[in-house]
């Protein structure tokens, strides 16, 4: 075998090697990853209903394609109910057991911001201590996601203001 040759086949195996180790640090991420708020393909939510603190509570509905604001039987805006229901989809920084937090610290008694999507809820609490994040409750755990996923009224009020 040609010296050309071996270095080429040398190049070829240290490649495979390096794509191999690649895949295996991916593959062990994704099966690592806390994974998303609620277990539901945002596409498929049909009901939305969002209380922003002390403000009226608004409900819409899904028919047709097109948000319908049930309280005024209006259309509402597409952009936000699609903003509303990725929150769904919202990566998990890490998950803790709410028997782990005291609720009233970390602003979830009452809740700052509560969003039910299909009948599952999410209450959303303060801001953590470090970083841009926010506290959410789903079901018997609390997460830690970024703080672009607080749910904002029409008015366009984040939950931070309240």
């Amino acid at each position: 075998m040609k010296r050309a040759t071996r270095r080429l086949l040398w190049l070829m195996i240290a490649v495979a090697a390096l794509l191999g180790a690649a895949w295996w640090q991916l593959r062990s991420d994704r099966l690592a990853a806390p994974g998303t708020l609620l277990a539901l393909d945002p596409e498929a939510i049909t009901r939305v209903d969002l209380q922003i603190g002390s403000a009226p509570a608004e409900h819409y509905l899904k028919r047709d394609g097109h948000w319908l604001n049930t309280d005024t039987n209006a259309r509402a805006d597409d952009l936000r109910l699609g903003e509303l229901i990725r929150i769904a989809a919202a990566p998990v920084q890490n998950w803790a057991p709410a028997s782990s937090y005291e609720a009233a610290k970390i602003g979830l008694a009452p809740a700052r911001a509560k969003l039910d999507l299909d009948g599952q809820t999410l209450q959303f609490g303060g801001e953590t201590a470090i970083g841009h994040n926010v506290y959410v409750q789903a079901g018997d755990r609390i997460g830690i996601v970024s703080l672009r996923y607080a749910p904002r009224s029409a008015q366009s009020t984040s939950i931070k203001a309240l």
